[in-house]
């Protein structure tokens, strides 16, 4: 083990935990894996503390005994850390209480991570427990980038801003990127497209984000698998007016029965590409959405930044699909963007370039890999104890 002692990285969701085993200094995973559909009726994991019990079992099966291993510390992600939280933090009973008071502000997201959070301090009682979070990459955005233009009064009071998401990959794919680039991270403007389930753009100028598309909640932005991306806010008070829809049963819709699920009936991409080779026409119109929303974000953000060094992608979709890759940014080449067909199809796992020789700016494929930001990230809140 490295000096650091490796950090047990938890994302507890609704009905799944996914765990990593990560030792800091060399970025190597010892366990990973995940355990799913907690609490459904046919799942012998009827809780959160049966998961993570089974999961502990699963890293003892790989020959590794918590107790013993000189782990460092559990690795919590938290996904909406309000105004409030926005630096790793070491969590105790008092922090948990103001958590618990956020969940308002993300309640699909935070409950389940609180509740692995109860459940591993139970089960690890003799390491530090630190939270990391999803939007604290973002906590400075410019005030004209993260303000919402409501009412003042009612923003203040209710913590209604932009917060953005997926803040702890967008910061790994940008450092990673700049490293690749051989650029300190201040020199360089990049655009870093995640794309996944859940999708989400950045615009940094010189390693600092200047915008993001999701907002308050991880709704806002690009069409994602299950969830709508931007729409029209009107639309949510004339489904409850017009068609006598609940508050909970549209936001139930535009989270779980949107995007590019709810236009095509299937959000894998894999799947999706199948369906559309078979002239399915719900499947080649949700693709033309998804890719024609990706491409109004990265041209706002080229006007945004004006100009930009590199354009990374990253996450299931990003690192692992050529043809989104090609689509959102074909016919940029007047704007100094051009990806390279040969190599955008390369089958290389690492990060690598795919833009052409004569792109002035650098298309990049960089996997991300969040458990060993919030490892390094626990380990640095620990020195600064």
């Amino acid at each position: 083990m490295t000096g650091n002692g490796p950090v047990l990285v938890i994302n507890s969701g609704s009905s799944s935990v996914k765990y990593q085993l990560v030792e800091t200094d060399s970025g190597t995973a010892l366990a990973a894996g995940a355990v799913e559909r907690i609490g459904e009726a046919a799942s012998p994991v009827g809780d959160h503390e049966a998961a993570l019990r089974l999961a502990f079992g699963e890293i003892s099966a790989a020959g590794i005994d918590l107790s013993r291993c000189g782990l460092a510390a559990v690795g919590h992600r938290v996904v909406h850390g309000g105004g409030q939280f926005y630096r790793p933090t070491l969590l105790d009973d008092e922090r948990i209480a103001a958590l618990e008071k956020l969940s308002e502000l993300a309640p699909l997201h935070n409950p389940p991570a609180l509740t692995g959070i109860e459940v591993a301090r139970r089960l690890l009682p003799g390491v530090p427990h630190i939270a990391v979070f999803d939007t604290a990459f973002f906590h400075d955005l410019p005030p004209e980038a993260a303000t919402y233009a409501i009412d003042r009064e009612v923003a203040s009071r209710w913590q209604i801003r932009r917060y953005g998401f997926h803040g702890t990959s967008h910061r790994y794919v940008s450092e990673r990127a700049a490293d690749f680039l051989g650029r300190p991270s201040p020199e360089v403007n990049q655009i870093v497209l995640h794309l996944g389930n859940g999708c989400s753009a950045s615009a940094i100028a010189g390693g600092r984000p200047v915008e993001t598309s999701m907002g308050m909640t991880p709704l806002e932005g690009l069409v994602m698998g299950s969830r709508s991306g931007d729409i029209d806010p009107g639309i949510v008070g004339y489904l409850c007016h017009r068609a006598s829809m609940s508050v909970d049963e549209v936001e139930g819709m535009l989270n779980k029965q949107s995007g590019v699920q709810g236009l095509a009936g299937e959000r894998d991409f894999r799947r999706l590409r199948a369906m559309i080779d078979a002239g399915d026409d719900g499947a080649r119109l949700a693709y033309g959405v998804f890719i024609h929303r990706l491409r109004k974000y990265v041209g706002a953000y080229l006007a945004v930044l004006g100009h930009v060094d590199a354009i990374s992608f990253t996450a299931g979709i990003g690192e692992n699909d050529a043809a989104v890759r090609r689509d959102a940014l074909a016919g940029l080449e007047g704007f100094g963007i051009v990806v390279d067909e040969g190599r955008n199809v390369d089958l290389d796992r690492g990060a690598r370039l795919i833009s052409g020789d004569d792109s002035r700016t650098a298309v990049l494929v960089v996997p991300t890999n969040e458990e060993l930001a919030i490892a390094r990230d626990c380990v640095s809140a620990l020195a600064g104890l």
